[in-house]
Protein backbone atom coordinates (compact mmCIF):
# COMPACT_ATOMS: atom_id res chain seq x y z
CA UNK A 1 0.00 0.00 0.00
CA UNK A 2 1.23 3.68 -0.74
CA UNK A 3 1.99 5.64 2.61
CA UNK A 4 0.22 9.02 2.10
CA UNK A 5 2.95 11.94 3.37
CA UNK A 6 1.35 15.36 4.13
CA UNK A 7 2.25 18.65 6.24
CA UNK A 8 0.61 17.18 9.12
CA UNK A 9 2.96 14.38 9.61
CA UNK A 10 6.25 16.85 9.76
CA UNK A 11 5.20 20.38 10.27
CA UNK A 12 8.89 20.88 11.96
CA UNK A 13 10.32 20.83 8.47
CA UNK A 14 7.96 24.01 7.61
CA UNK A 15 8.04 25.51 10.85
CA UNK A 16 12.47 25.31 10.49
CA UNK A 17 12.50 28.73 7.71
CA UNK A 18 9.60 30.19 9.90
CA UNK A 19 12.41 30.16 13.23
CA UNK A 20 15.50 31.13 10.63
CA UNK A 21 13.63 33.78 9.23
CA UNK A 22 12.89 34.81 12.61
CA UNK A 23 16.48 35.15 13.35
CA UNK A 24 17.47 37.31 10.58
CA UNK A 25 16.69 40.70 11.93
CA UNK A 26 17.73 40.04 15.07
CA UNK A 27 20.64 41.89 16.42
CA UNK A 28 23.24 41.10 18.37
CA UNK A 29 23.15 44.38 20.80
CA UNK A 30 22.37 47.80 20.36
CA UNK A 31 25.03 50.88 21.92
CA UNK A 32 23.29 54.49 22.65
CA UNK A 33 25.74 57.34 22.42
CA UNK A 34 25.08 61.24 23.30
CA UNK A 35 25.99 62.94 19.91
CA UNK A 36 26.56 66.31 19.34
CA UNK A 37 25.31 67.50 15.92
CA UNK A 38 27.84 70.54 13.68
CA UNK A 39 26.70 73.78 13.79
CA UNK A 40 23.38 74.49 11.53
CA UNK A 41 22.29 78.47 10.61
CA UNK A 42 21.92 81.19 8.50
CA UNK A 43 23.89 84.30 8.84
CA UNK A 44 22.69 87.33 6.89
CA UNK A 45 21.11 85.14 4.45
CA UNK A 46 24.18 82.72 3.78
CA UNK A 47 23.71 79.17 4.96
CA UNK A 48 26.62 77.50 7.32
CA UNK A 49 27.32 74.24 8.69
CA UNK A 50 25.32 70.99 7.77
CA UNK A 51 21.61 71.26 6.31
CA UNK A 52 20.63 68.09 7.66
CA UNK A 53 20.52 65.78 10.80
CA UNK A 54 18.80 62.79 10.29
CA UNK A 55 20.45 58.99 10.00
CA UNK A 56 19.48 55.62 9.53
CA UNK A 57 22.30 53.78 7.45
CA UNK A 58 25.00 51.25 7.79
CA UNK A 59 28.43 52.15 8.90
CA UNK A 60 31.63 51.74 7.18
CA UNK A 61 35.31 52.90 7.91
CA UNK A 62 36.63 55.81 6.08
CA UNK A 63 39.25 53.42 4.36
CA UNK A 64 35.81 51.37 2.77
CA UNK A 65 36.09 51.13 -1.15
CA UNK A 66 32.04 52.21 -1.29
CA UNK A 67 31.03 54.99 0.99
CA UNK A 68 28.01 55.50 -1.03
CA UNK A 69 24.40 56.28 1.31
CA UNK A 70 26.74 54.50 4.57
CA UNK A 71 27.38 56.41 7.88
CA UNK A 72 31.42 56.80 8.00
CA UNK A 73 33.02 56.50 11.54
CA UNK A 74 36.69 58.18 11.36
CA UNK A 75 38.41 58.85 14.13
CA UNK A 76 39.56 63.16 14.95
CA UNK A 77 43.29 62.56 14.54
CA UNK A 78 42.24 61.15 11.08
CA UNK A 79 40.57 63.71 10.14
CA UNK A 80 41.69 66.22 7.47
CA UNK A 81 39.96 69.14 5.34
CA UNK A 82 40.98 66.69 2.21
CA UNK A 83 39.68 63.71 3.85
CA UNK A 84 36.15 65.05 4.49
CA UNK A 85 36.09 66.45 0.90
CA UNK A 86 37.26 63.02 -0.10
CA UNK A 87 34.66 61.42 1.79
CA UNK A 88 31.72 64.00 0.22
CA UNK A 89 32.85 63.00 -3.32
CA UNK A 90 32.31 59.72 -2.41
CA UNK A 91 28.60 59.97 -1.77
CA UNK A 92 29.33 59.13 2.17
CA UNK A 93 25.87 59.28 3.40
CA UNK A 94 26.46 61.10 7.18
CA UNK A 95 29.72 61.58 9.25
CA UNK A 96 30.56 60.65 12.87
CA UNK A 97 33.69 61.85 14.18
CA UNK A 98 34.92 60.03 17.72
CA UNK A 99 36.35 62.43 20.07
CA UNK A 100 39.14 61.44 22.66
CA UNK A 101 38.01 61.08 25.59
CA UNK A 102 41.19 62.52 27.49
CA UNK A 103 43.06 65.04 25.82
CA UNK A 104 46.48 65.05 28.61
CA UNK A 105 48.09 63.50 26.31
CA UNK A 106 47.45 65.47 22.89
CA UNK A 107 50.03 67.74 21.86
CA UNK A 108 49.89 71.67 21.78
CA UNK A 109 50.99 70.93 18.00
CA UNK A 110 47.96 68.40 17.42
CA UNK A 111 45.56 70.63 19.58
CA UNK A 112 46.33 73.21 17.40
CA UNK A 113 45.76 71.49 13.81
CA UNK A 114 42.47 70.42 15.19
CA UNK A 115 41.19 73.92 15.76
CA UNK A 116 42.62 74.64 12.18
CA UNK A 117 40.19 71.21 11.08
CA UNK A 118 37.37 72.92 12.74
CA UNK A 119 37.54 76.26 11.33
CA UNK A 120 37.78 74.81 8.15
CA UNK A 121 34.96 72.27 8.63
CA UNK A 122 32.97 75.36 9.35
CA UNK A 123 33.74 76.94 5.86
CA UNK A 124 32.61 74.31 3.67
CA UNK A 125 29.63 73.52 2.22
CA UNK A 126 28.18 70.66 4.07
CA UNK A 127 25.14 68.90 2.93
CA UNK A 128 24.93 65.47 5.56
CA UNK A 129 24.60 65.21 8.78
CA UNK A 130 27.61 65.41 10.74
CA UNK A 131 28.00 64.33 14.42
CA UNK A 132 30.76 64.64 16.74
CA UNK A 133 30.76 61.38 19.98
CA UNK A 134 32.99 60.78 22.73
CA UNK A 135 35.49 57.74 22.04
CA UNK A 136 33.99 55.43 25.46
CA UNK A 137 35.05 51.84 25.39
CA UNK A 138 31.83 51.10 23.35
CA UNK A 139 32.37 53.49 20.85
CA UNK A 140 35.97 51.74 20.35
CA UNK A 141 34.12 48.61 19.75
CA UNK A 142 31.84 49.48 16.97
CA UNK A 143 35.02 51.51 15.64
CA UNK A 144 37.43 48.32 15.21
CA UNK A 145 34.46 45.81 14.28
CA UNK A 146 33.91 47.87 11.05
CA UNK A 147 37.23 48.37 10.41
CA UNK A 148 38.11 44.86 10.77
CA UNK A 149 35.22 43.39 9.42
CA UNK A 150 35.22 42.38 5.36
CA UNK A 151 32.11 43.27 3.60
CA UNK A 152 31.06 43.07 -0.06
CA UNK A 153 32.40 46.47 -0.63
CA UNK A 154 35.31 46.19 1.26
CA UNK A 155 36.43 42.85 0.85
CA UNK A 156 39.67 41.45 -1.47
CA UNK A 157 38.23 38.95 -3.09
CA UNK A 158 34.66 37.24 -3.21
CA UNK A 159 35.63 33.54 -0.99
CA UNK A 160 36.90 36.80 2.00
CA UNK A 161 33.61 38.42 1.42
CA UNK A 162 31.47 35.24 1.42
CA UNK A 163 33.61 33.88 4.35
CA UNK A 164 32.58 36.76 6.57
CA UNK A 165 29.26 37.34 5.96
CA UNK A 166 28.26 34.36 7.80
CA UNK A 167 31.31 35.31 10.88
CA UNK A 168 31.10 38.90 11.52
CA UNK A 169 28.70 41.43 12.17
CA UNK A 170 27.75 45.03 10.63
CA UNK A 171 26.89 48.07 12.48
CA UNK A 172 23.44 50.10 11.57
CA UNK A 173 23.77 53.47 12.73
CA UNK A 174 20.46 56.19 13.50
CA UNK A 175 19.03 59.37 15.53
CA UNK A 176 16.56 59.30 17.23
CA UNK A 177 15.37 62.56 16.06
CA UNK A 178 13.73 63.54 12.69
CA UNK A 179 15.45 66.28 10.40
CA UNK A 180 16.27 69.79 11.67
CA UNK A 181 13.93 72.95 11.62
CA UNK A 182 14.57 76.69 12.06
CA UNK A 183 14.30 77.96 15.68
CA UNK A 184 11.30 80.64 16.51
CA UNK A 185 11.55 83.42 18.85
CA UNK A 186 15.09 83.16 19.00
CA UNK A 187 16.19 86.11 22.05
CA UNK A 188 19.60 87.03 22.78
CA UNK A 189 18.82 88.08 26.92
CA UNK A 190 21.42 90.84 28.18
CA UNK A 191 21.88 91.12 32.00
CA UNK A 192 22.79 95.06 33.18
CA UNK A 193 23.32 96.69 36.50
CA UNK A 194 25.19 99.67 38.12
CA UNK A 195 26.77 100.90 40.47
CA UNK A 196 25.90 104.97 40.78
CA UNK A 197 28.88 107.48 41.86
CA UNK A 198 28.99 110.26 44.24
CA UNK A 199 26.67 113.02 43.54
CA UNK A 200 24.06 113.78 41.18
CA UNK A 201 23.75 109.90 39.24
CA UNK A 202 22.24 111.75 36.06
CA UNK A 203 25.23 114.82 36.11
CA UNK A 204 28.07 112.13 36.70
CA UNK A 205 30.20 110.72 33.80
CA UNK A 206 29.40 106.59 32.76
CA UNK A 207 31.96 103.86 32.47
CA UNK A 208 30.66 100.67 30.92
CA UNK A 209 32.52 97.24 30.91
CA UNK A 210 31.18 95.06 28.76
CA UNK A 211 31.96 91.08 27.69
CA UNK A 212 29.66 88.82 26.22
CA UNK A 213 28.55 85.47 27.39
CA UNK A 214 28.30 83.05 24.54
CA UNK A 215 30.49 80.90 23.43
CA UNK A 216 31.34 79.27 19.52
CA UNK A 217 32.66 76.08 18.24
CA UNK A 218 31.67 73.24 15.60
CA UNK A 219 29.25 71.87 17.63
CA UNK A 220 27.02 74.32 19.98
CA UNK A 221 26.72 71.47 22.39
CA UNK A 222 30.37 71.26 22.71
CA UNK A 223 31.64 74.72 22.92
CA UNK A 224 32.06 75.71 26.56
CA UNK A 225 34.44 78.60 25.80
CA UNK A 226 36.54 79.17 28.64
CA UNK A 227 38.71 81.92 27.67
CA UNK A 228 36.19 83.35 24.97
CA UNK A 229 34.62 84.47 26.69
CA UNK A 230 33.97 83.04 29.96
CA UNK A 231 36.98 84.72 30.99
CA UNK A 232 36.05 87.85 30.13
CA UNK A 233 32.23 87.37 31.95
CA UNK A 234 34.22 86.04 35.32
CA UNK A 235 36.66 89.50 35.55
CA UNK A 236 33.54 91.54 34.67
CA UNK A 237 32.28 90.20 37.73
CA UNK A 238 35.07 90.26 39.79
CA UNK A 239 35.36 93.37 38.97
CA UNK A 240 31.86 94.14 40.16
CA UNK A 241 32.66 92.93 43.42
CA UNK A 242 35.96 95.04 44.07
CA UNK A 243 34.31 98.74 42.82
CA UNK A 244 31.08 97.58 45.09
CA UNK A 245 33.50 97.51 47.88
CA UNK A 246 35.12 100.67 47.30
CA UNK A 247 31.65 102.23 46.04
CA UNK A 248 30.03 101.16 49.46
CA UNK A 249 33.03 103.50 51.17
CA UNK A 250 32.37 107.86 51.11
CA UNK A 251 36.16 107.77 51.10
CA UNK A 252 36.37 105.70 48.15
CA UNK A 253 33.35 106.39 46.07
CA UNK A 254 34.13 107.79 42.70
CA UNK A 255 32.61 110.54 41.29
CA UNK A 256 31.67 108.38 38.24
CA UNK A 257 28.61 105.79 37.36
CA UNK A 258 29.93 102.45 36.51
CA UNK A 259 27.44 100.74 34.05
CA UNK A 260 28.16 96.22 33.50
CA UNK A 261 26.38 94.88 30.98
CA UNK A 262 26.65 91.14 30.42
CA UNK A 263 25.57 90.81 26.60
CA UNK A 264 24.61 87.83 24.77
CA UNK A 265 24.66 87.16 20.71
CA UNK A 266 28.53 88.04 21.46
CA UNK A 267 29.17 85.25 18.48
CA UNK A 268 27.23 86.19 15.78
CA UNK A 269 27.96 89.47 14.85
CA UNK A 270 27.43 91.19 18.95
CA UNK A 271 23.36 91.42 17.88
CA UNK A 272 22.16 91.94 21.46
CA UNK A 273 24.78 94.46 21.99
CA UNK A 274 23.79 95.95 19.00
CA UNK A 275 20.29 95.97 19.99
CA UNK A 276 20.79 97.24 24.13
CA UNK A 277 23.04 100.30 22.54
CA UNK A 278 19.88 101.36 20.20
CA UNK A 279 17.14 100.20 23.25
CA UNK A 280 19.44 102.53 25.57
CA UNK A 281 19.92 105.45 23.30
CA UNK A 282 15.59 105.49 22.52
CA UNK A 283 15.40 105.80 26.38
CA UNK A 284 18.40 108.18 27.07
CA UNK A 285 19.82 105.60 29.71
CA UNK A 286 23.21 106.17 31.06
CA UNK A 287 24.81 104.67 27.93
CA UNK A 288 24.19 108.37 26.44
CA UNK A 289 26.49 109.80 29.38
CA UNK A 290 29.28 107.22 28.46
CA UNK A 291 32.39 108.75 28.88
CA UNK A 292 34.09 105.35 27.48
CA UNK A 293 32.91 101.73 26.89
CA UNK A 294 35.14 98.60 28.00
CA UNK A 295 34.77 95.17 26.18
CA UNK A 296 36.77 92.33 27.82
CA UNK A 297 37.01 89.63 25.25
CA UNK A 298 39.52 86.48 25.75
CA UNK A 299 41.56 87.79 28.76
CA UNK A 300 42.99 84.52 30.62
CA UNK A 301 45.39 82.58 28.44
CA UNK A 302 48.33 85.44 28.53
CA UNK A 303 49.60 88.01 30.44
CA UNK A 304 50.13 90.61 27.66
CA UNK A 305 47.29 92.46 26.84
CA UNK A 306 45.83 94.49 23.85
CA UNK A 307 43.56 97.50 23.59
CA UNK A 308 42.20 97.69 20.66
CA UNK A 309 40.23 101.03 19.13
CA UNK A 310 38.96 101.87 15.78
CA UNK A 311 40.63 105.29 16.55
CA UNK A 312 43.48 106.35 17.74
CA UNK A 313 43.36 107.60 21.65
CA UNK A 314 43.87 111.68 21.50
CA UNK A 315 45.81 113.48 24.23
CA UNK A 316 43.62 114.31 27.05
CA UNK A 317 40.50 111.87 25.85
CA UNK A 318 39.33 109.35 28.71
CA UNK A 319 40.47 106.77 25.89
CA UNK A 320 44.47 107.86 26.34
CA UNK A 321 44.14 108.44 30.21
CA UNK A 322 42.70 104.89 30.70
CA UNK A 323 45.41 103.55 28.41
CA UNK A 324 48.22 105.51 29.81
CA UNK A 325 46.74 103.93 33.52
CA UNK A 326 46.57 100.60 32.25
CA UNK A 327 49.83 100.26 30.62
CA UNK A 328 51.50 102.18 33.81
CA UNK A 329 50.00 99.95 36.22
CA UNK A 330 51.45 96.61 34.07
CA UNK A 331 54.77 97.48 34.19
CA UNK A 332 54.53 98.11 37.79
CA UNK A 333 53.96 95.03 38.68
CA UNK A 334 55.97 93.53 35.53
CA UNK A 335 58.35 95.02 33.42
CA UNK A 336 58.12 92.30 30.62
CA UNK A 337 54.45 92.45 30.74
CA UNK A 338 53.17 94.29 27.48
CA UNK A 339 49.88 96.21 27.25
CA UNK A 340 49.92 97.56 23.49
CA UNK A 341 47.61 100.16 21.36
CA UNK A 342 46.04 97.93 18.50
CA UNK A 343 44.47 100.78 16.34
CA UNK A 344 42.15 98.92 13.89
CA UNK A 345 39.55 100.90 11.62
CA UNK A 346 36.18 99.42 11.21
CA UNK A 347 35.30 97.66 7.69
CA UNK A 348 32.28 99.03 6.78
CA UNK A 349 31.80 96.72 3.91
CA UNK A 350 32.33 93.46 5.81
CA UNK A 351 29.01 92.72 8.04
CA UNK A 352 30.45 90.98 10.37
CA UNK A 353 31.64 92.97 13.48
CA UNK A 354 35.44 92.18 14.55
CA UNK A 355 35.37 93.16 18.20
CA UNK A 356 32.49 94.22 20.31
CA UNK A 357 33.47 98.00 20.99
CA UNK A 358 32.97 98.14 17.01
CA UNK A 359 29.19 98.43 18.17
CA UNK A 360 29.35 100.79 20.27
CA UNK A 361 32.22 102.60 17.98
CA UNK A 362 29.70 102.69 14.97
CA UNK A 363 27.33 105.14 16.98
CA UNK A 364 30.23 107.63 17.67
CA UNK A 365 30.35 106.23 21.70
CA UNK A 366 33.82 105.82 22.61
CA UNK A 367 34.80 102.21 23.29
CA UNK A 368 37.65 99.77 22.92
CA UNK A 369 38.23 96.00 23.28
CA UNK A 370 40.40 94.64 25.83
CA UNK A 371 41.69 91.28 24.70
CA UNK A 372 45.01 88.97 24.95
CA UNK A 373 44.65 88.33 21.11
CA UNK A 374 46.25 90.67 18.96
CA UNK A 375 44.07 89.67 15.84
CA UNK A 376 40.13 89.74 15.72
CA UNK A 377 40.40 86.73 13.56
CA UNK A 378 42.16 83.97 16.12
CA UNK A 379 40.59 80.35 15.39
CA UNK A 380 41.03 80.22 19.40
CA UNK A 381 38.20 82.08 20.06
CA UNK A 382 35.58 80.00 18.34
CA UNK A 383 36.44 76.26 19.28
CA UNK A 384 35.31 73.39 21.38
CA UNK A 385 39.01 72.80 22.42
CA UNK A 386 38.85 76.14 24.55
CA UNK A 387 38.24 74.29 27.92
CA UNK A 388 39.98 75.45 31.23
CA UNK A 389 43.13 73.97 30.16
CA UNK A 390 43.05 77.60 28.04
CA UNK A 391 43.43 79.68 30.90
CA UNK A 392 45.88 80.12 33.15
CA UNK A 393 44.16 81.20 36.32
CA UNK A 394 47.37 83.46 37.18
CA UNK A 395 47.50 85.61 34.14
CA UNK A 396 43.79 86.08 34.57
CA UNK A 397 44.07 87.36 38.39
CA UNK A 398 47.11 89.60 37.45
CA UNK A 399 44.94 90.82 34.45
CA UNK A 400 42.04 91.46 36.42
CA UNK A 401 44.51 93.42 38.76
CA UNK A 402 46.10 96.12 35.95
CA UNK A 403 42.25 96.18 34.80
CA UNK A 404 40.61 97.13 38.21
CA UNK A 405 44.06 99.29 39.06
CA UNK A 406 44.22 101.31 35.82
CA UNK A 407 40.34 102.07 35.81
CA UNK A 408 40.34 103.06 39.54
CA UNK A 409 42.94 105.54 38.84
CA UNK A 410 41.31 106.73 35.90
CA UNK A 411 37.46 107.59 38.23
CA UNK A 412 39.58 108.96 41.18
CA UNK A 413 41.55 110.83 38.98
CA UNK A 414 44.89 110.37 40.09
CA UNK A 415 47.95 112.00 38.02
CA UNK A 416 50.88 110.12 36.16
CA UNK A 417 53.25 111.60 38.34
CA UNK A 418 51.76 109.85 41.41
CA UNK A 419 49.77 107.35 40.03
CA UNK A 420 52.63 104.86 41.06
CA UNK A 421 52.81 105.58 44.80
CA UNK A 422 50.26 103.10 45.88
CA UNK A 423 48.18 100.64 44.89
CA UNK A 424 44.54 100.91 45.37
CA UNK A 425 43.24 97.39 44.49
CA UNK A 426 44.86 95.60 47.53
CA UNK A 427 43.74 94.51 50.65
CA UNK A 428 40.27 94.31 51.56
CA UNK A 429 39.67 95.33 48.05
CA UNK A 430 42.04 93.31 46.22
CA UNK A 431 41.55 90.48 43.83
CA UNK A 432 40.03 87.62 44.66
CA UNK A 433 41.40 84.02 42.93
CA UNK A 434 39.04 81.73 45.05
CA UNK A 435 35.97 84.04 43.29
CA UNK A 436 37.88 84.22 39.27
CA UNK A 437 38.74 80.63 39.86
CA UNK A 438 34.92 79.45 40.62
CA UNK A 439 33.26 81.81 37.94
CA UNK A 440 35.42 80.30 35.25
CA UNK A 441 34.75 76.95 36.25
CA UNK A 442 31.28 77.65 36.60
CA UNK A 443 31.17 78.94 33.09
CA UNK A 444 33.06 77.04 30.97
CA UNK A 445 31.26 73.87 32.70
CA UNK A 446 28.51 74.12 30.41
CA UNK A 447 27.85 74.74 26.81
CA UNK A 448 26.87 78.75 26.13
CA UNK A 449 26.05 78.75 22.35
CA UNK A 450 23.61 81.39 21.55
CA UNK A 451 21.29 79.34 20.30
CA UNK A 452 21.03 77.00 23.37
CA UNK A 453 20.36 79.94 25.85
CA UNK A 454 16.92 80.79 25.55
CA UNK A 455 14.89 83.08 27.62
CA UNK A 456 14.76 80.84 30.49
CA UNK A 457 18.01 79.21 30.74
CA UNK A 458 19.59 78.94 34.24
CA UNK A 459 22.99 80.43 33.29
CA UNK A 460 21.04 83.83 33.06
CA UNK A 461 19.34 83.47 36.49
CA UNK A 462 22.79 82.55 37.97
CA UNK A 463 24.38 85.81 36.14
CA UNK A 464 21.50 87.69 37.33
CA UNK A 465 22.13 87.17 40.76
CA UNK A 466 25.64 86.68 40.94
CA UNK A 467 25.95 90.93 39.39
CA UNK A 468 22.90 91.89 41.85
CA UNK A 469 25.03 90.73 44.70
CA UNK A 470 27.46 93.84 43.80
CA UNK A 471 25.64 96.14 41.87
CA UNK A 472 21.89 97.81 41.71
CA UNK A 473 19.12 97.74 39.28
CA UNK A 474 19.97 94.63 37.75
CA UNK A 475 17.78 94.13 34.61
CA UNK A 476 17.52 91.57 32.21
CA UNK A 477 16.58 92.40 28.62
CA UNK A 478 15.59 90.12 26.07
CA UNK A 479 16.99 91.30 22.68
CA UNK A 480 14.11 89.48 19.37
CA UNK A 481 15.21 88.85 16.44
CA UNK A 482 13.36 90.87 13.10
CA UNK A 483 10.66 88.08 12.31
CA UNK A 484 10.82 89.39 8.40
CA UNK A 485 14.22 89.95 8.30
CA UNK A 486 16.84 87.71 10.63
CA UNK A 487 19.91 88.54 10.74
CA UNK A 488 20.69 84.88 11.77
CA UNK A 489 18.80 81.78 12.23
CA UNK A 490 19.07 78.76 13.83
CA UNK A 491 17.86 75.39 13.43
CA UNK A 492 17.19 72.81 16.24
CA UNK A 493 18.70 69.58 16.98
CA UNK A 494 21.99 70.25 18.75
CA UNK A 495 22.17 66.86 20.20
CA UNK A 496 20.85 63.74 20.02
CA UNK A 497 20.71 60.07 20.72
CA UNK A 498 23.16 57.91 18.14
CA UNK A 499 22.30 54.06 18.03
CA UNK A 500 24.41 51.70 16.91
CA UNK A 501 22.64 48.57 16.14
CA UNK A 502 24.73 45.17 15.50
CA UNK A 503 23.32 43.28 13.03
CA UNK A 504 24.27 41.33 10.03
CA UNK A 505 25.27 42.33 6.60
CA UNK A 506 22.74 43.06 3.81
CA UNK A 507 24.13 40.44 1.90
CA UNK A 508 23.85 38.07 4.66
CA UNK A 509 19.77 38.06 4.27
CA UNK A 510 20.10 37.22 0.72
CA UNK A 511 22.10 34.51 1.07
CA UNK A 512 19.58 32.98 3.87
CA UNK A 513 16.78 33.65 1.89
CA UNK A 514 17.76 32.17 -1.18
CA UNK A 515 18.92 29.41 1.12
CA UNK A 516 15.57 29.11 2.56
CA UNK A 517 13.55 29.54 -0.65
CA UNK A 518 15.97 26.20 -2.13
CA UNK A 519 15.05 24.36 1.26
CA UNK A 520 11.49 24.75 0.71
CA UNK A 521 11.56 24.26 -2.76
CA UNK A 522 13.21 20.92 -1.99
CA UNK A 523 10.69 19.84 0.86
CA UNK A 524 7.50 21.20 -1.72
CA UNK A 525 9.35 18.78 -4.32
CA UNK A 526 9.44 15.92 -1.75
CA UNK A 527 6.29 15.72 -0.12
CA UNK A 528 4.59 16.55 -3.90
CA UNK A 529 6.74 13.00 -5.10
CA UNK A 530 6.33 11.62 -2.20
CA UNK A 531 4.77 7.85 -3.41
CA UNK A 532 7.04 8.54 -6.83
CA UNK A 533 10.19 8.27 -4.89
CA UNK A 534 9.72 5.75 -2.52
CA UNK A 535 8.87 3.52 -5.79
CA UNK A 536 11.49 4.01 -7.31
CA UNK A 537 13.54 3.10 -4.31
CA UNK A 538 11.69 0.18 -3.76
CA UNK A 539 12.39 -1.09 -7.24
CA UNK A 540 15.93 0.07 -7.56
CA UNK A 541 16.10 -1.84 -4.09
CA UNK A 542 14.32 -5.26 -5.29
CA UNK A 543 16.45 -5.92 -8.32
CA UNK A 544 18.39 -8.71 -8.72
CA UNK A 545 22.24 -8.47 -8.01
CA UNK A 546 24.41 -9.11 -11.04
CA UNK A 547 27.46 -11.05 -10.76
Amino acid sequence: PTTMFGFEDYPELFLLPAILLSCVGRTNGVHEFQAFRMQQFDLHGSPHGCRSSYINMEARPSTARMLGRRCVMIRLAELTIDKFRELSISGAGAVVVLLPTDMSDVSQEMIQSWIELEHGLLEEPVNIPVYFIYEDSYATRVYDDISSATTADQASSAAAALLDIFSTYGYQIATSNSESKALKDVVFPNIQGKLAGQGVEEQLPTIAIVAHYDSYGIAPDLARGADSNGSGVAALLEMARIFSRLYSNSKTHARYNLLFLISGGGKFNFLGTKQWIDDQQEDNGLLGDAEYVLCLDSIGHMSNLHFHVSKPPKDGSSAHSLLKAFQEVAASQDPSLNFTLVHKRINLADEQLAWEHEAFSLKRIPAGTISGWDEPDMMERGSIFDDNSTVVVKSLVQNVQILSEGLARHVFGLKQQNATAARLIAGEWSVNSNHLRAWLEHLSSLPRAAQLIGKDHPLLLTLEQGLGRYVKDVKRFNTKMNKQEPEVVFYDVTSTTLYAYSIKPALFDLFLTAGIAVYLFAIFGFVQYFSTIVDAVLQAASRPKTA
